[in-house]
């Protein structure tokens, strides 16, 4: 035994297997010491308040809901308005910080003046201050009685009203799938190696993928569309409010708005420093090749930026996506705001609080891998490393 404990390698394995050990007990110390003050105040653990009746309402949700449906059911609602909610606000701050950081990388004065202006102001005002504002804003817009109104959009105080297919709800859902493909197919069929055509000549393929998922979405919404009633439904002022058409709450749009202005601003310094790390050789290099400023734009400048952008970029999609549990602030019912009336009407705390950590974990984790995904199907390969 004394001959063993000489040996270097015994001995760092022994006082890991303590040290593993140590932490095992002192977890398993905590879950009896928290189970039997749980049973003390008659609070009993495990999972089975999942399948009980909630008992309570939603004010936003994109699945039908009952105050009878079952706990587990308003997770998965809480899950998908927090998808819907960091998908939208996702896309509107890349827009913006695309705009923003086109405008910084500009070699016109005025524009990188104001690419600058916007993100000193934007990125240094708290995120939850500017959700506040944007709510503000909007609740203080006139009644639906003196509503706005621009091609059948209503802008109001309780919130934007806009005209929808009269369609069933799977085949709405079937059209956003083709209209998803539809922007999904040409970006694949420009990159596919399965296809013998050059790179260079695959633009009628392309048109032709995106018509046919364009024709599938036409087809799906003539087939889908409920009988007796016109092709759209827009809102009406009936009475004291409006009926009719898709009603966006405040609660949604003013996160929605600060997400974008917040995750745009430094999506802008992400777009900006990814434009700078291209090389000038390298442009002058496709210019002296009789290249366009566009085509040089497209094929030399804008490849080798995205790929300085993604790694950063995926970290603050990942960033941008918790910060949706500000909803809370505003009373959006995201999958926070699910945990924590969850937490008020059942008292299961610990197991509400680690489904929410299991499902915030799941979300960030799948978009952290798609975006790696992507940097290692762009990434230079073998020579192209070097300079």
């Amino acid at each position: 035994m004394i001959s063993l404990l000489r040996d270097q390698r015994v001995r760092n394995t022994l006082l890991q297997v303590l040290y593993v050990g140590s932490l095992v007990a002192m977890i398993l110390a905590c879950v009896m010491i928290a189970r039997r003050n749980l049973a003390e105040q008659g609070i009993t653990s495990g999972f089975d308040f999942l399948f009980k009746s909630t008992g309570w309402d939603v004010n936003f949700s994109l699945l039908p809901a009952t105050a009878n449906d079952p706990y587990w059911w308003y997770f998965l609602i809480g899950i998908i308005n927090t998808l819907f909610l960091g998908t939208t606000g996702l896309i509107l701050a890349t827009i913006v910080g695309t705009i923003i950081g086109l405008a910084r990388t500009s070699s016109n004065e005025l524009a990188r003046l104001l690419g600058r202006t916007y993100v000193d102001i934007f990125r240094n005002i708290p995120l939850i201050l500017q959700v506040f504002f944007w709510y503000a804003v909007i609740t203080h817009l006139p009644t639906p009685r003196a509503a706005h109104e621009a091609f059948g959009i209503l802008l109001t105080s309780r919130g934007l009203y806009v005209p929808v297919p009269n369609v069933g709800g799977l085949a709405l859902a079937a059209t956003a799938m083709a209209v998803i493909a539809a922007i999904a197919l040409p970006v694949w069929l420009g990159r596919t190696s399965r296809l013998s055509r050059p790179v260079g000549e695959r633009l009628g393929v392309q048109f032709a993928g995106v018509a046919a998922a364009l024709a599938c979405a036409v087809i799906i919404l003539t087939a889908g569309r409920l009988p007796d009633l016109p092709p759209l439904d827009f809102p009406a002022l009936q009475g004291l409010n409006l009926k009719g058409g898709l009603r966006i709450p405040p609660e949604f749009s003013a996160l929605a708005i600060a997400i974008a202005i917040y995750g745009g601003s430094y999506i802008a310094e992400i777009v900006r420093g990814g434009f700078k790390a291209v090389g000038k050789g390298q442009m002058e290099a496709a210019l002296s090749l009789g290249l366009s400023p566009w085509r040089v734009f497209t094929l030399v400048r804008l490849p080798l930026a995205l790929r300085a952008m993604l790694p950063i970029l995926a970290n603050q999609y990942v960033w941008l996506m918790k910060a949706t549990t500000m909803g809370i602030a505003v009373g959006f019912t995201d999958f926070f705001m699910i945990v924590a009336l969850t937490i008020n009407h059942s008292g299961q705390t610990l197991e509400a609080i680690g489904i929410l950590m299991a499902g915030f974990l799941a979300i960030n984790l799948s978009l952290a891998a798609v975006f790696n995904r992507i940097n290692k199907a762009i990434a230079l390969k073998g020579n192209q490393l070097r300079g």
